[in-house]
């Protein structure tokens, strides 16, 4: 029990509990459980595969993860993992972090929904992301100690979740469908908006003002 314990374990720096205020100030309960439930995914899974990892790093990447889709710090224009990326970068920066963890917080934040990549990527990056697949898609399901994730579920309740997740996460990017294109966010856009259809790669190469040859 003693190592189950030790696993729920939340970062308490003054960075991290800043992070948490933050959180807590800005987010809903939802959104809230789901960082905290994102942040203790992602580092037992890094424990797992004996990575090394910054835990304060990863913690307060986790917390702003989703900051994008709060409508304070949402953009016009940019995608909404860009900004919550951006706003972790203006607080740690603020906070004299050394450039490259900021900058490692910065990736694992705006690619924390893009597959492919993130595994070969720092431990912070790759482990947000996973921690995030565990949480939002039940990737590794069958991989996570059953007791550990029944425990993390029970301090962080998923109320609703799968209903109410989309619903907000949704309407972090419904004012701006543009910026979810090439992204998984496009398929949300096209279900949910009527008459939405997102671009496609092949009009977009088509409408190239390059001319082409006959040769």
């Amino acid at each position: 029990m003693s190592n189950l314990s030790s696993a729920l374990i939340i970062p308490d720096s003054l960075l991290a509990k800043e992070a948490t205020d933050l959180l807590r100030e800005h987010s809903t309960d939802l959104l809230f459980n789901h960082s905290m439930r994102v942040y203790l995914f992602a580092a037992e899974q890094g424990r797992q595969r004996k990575l090394r990892f910054d835990p304060e790093l990863l913690y307060v990447a986790a917390a702003f993860h989703d900051f994008g889709i709060l409508k304070k710090f949402s953009s016009p224009d940019e995608r909404f993992e860009v900004d919550g990326a951006n706003a972790a970068r203006q607080f740690l920066t603020a906070h004299k972090v050394p450039e490259e963890q900021v900058e490692i917080a910065w990736a694992a934040i705006a690619l924390h929904t893009t597959p492919g990549v993130t595994q070969y990527m720092r431990p912070e990056v790759a482990l947000l992301y996973s921690g995030v697949g565990l949480d939002v898609l039940g990737k590794s399901f069958d991989q996570f100690p059953s007791e550990l994730r029944e425990k993390i579920v029970a301090e962080y309740p998923r109320k609703h979740f799968k209903a109410d997740f989309i619903q907000e996460y949704f309407a972090g990017f419904a004012h701006k469908p543009g910026t979810t294109y090439g992204t998984v966010n496009s398929s949300i856009c096209e279900r949910l908006i009527p008459g939405y259809k997102a671009p496609n790669a092949i009009d977009v190469i088509a409408a190239s003002p390059f001319p082409d040859s006959d040769d």
